[in-house]
């Protein structure tokens, strides 16, 4: 059985990149990177929120992040059990 994993990307955050190349390059993992304003729960399994800040917090990525549409459908998958990883 494979597993399909979202991977949400946020303005001013990072690791994003690495942590495709690990899932898809190392793990073989299915895996798609995901604009924080679209994100359909019921396509993945899991889901990552890297995190990270570049340039500091001047840009409010926190804020951006906790007010995306990304975050509901997350907030779903928890209610459902299913796995979403945040990474700092």
């Amino acid at each position: 059985m494979s597993i399909k994993i979202a991977v949400i990307q946020f303005p001013g955050a990072n690791c994003d990149l690495d942590t495709i190349h690990v899932l898809k390059d190392v793990m073989h993992i299915d895996v798609d990177l995901i604009w924080h304003n679209y994100f359909k729960e019921s396509k993945y399994d899991g889901v990552i929120l890297p995190g990270g800040f570049s340039f500091g917090d001047y840009l409010r990525s926190g804020i951006i992040a906790a007010h995306s549409p990304a975050i509901d459908e997350a907030k779903i998958m928890v209610k459902d059990g299913r796995p979403v990883i945040g990474i700092c």
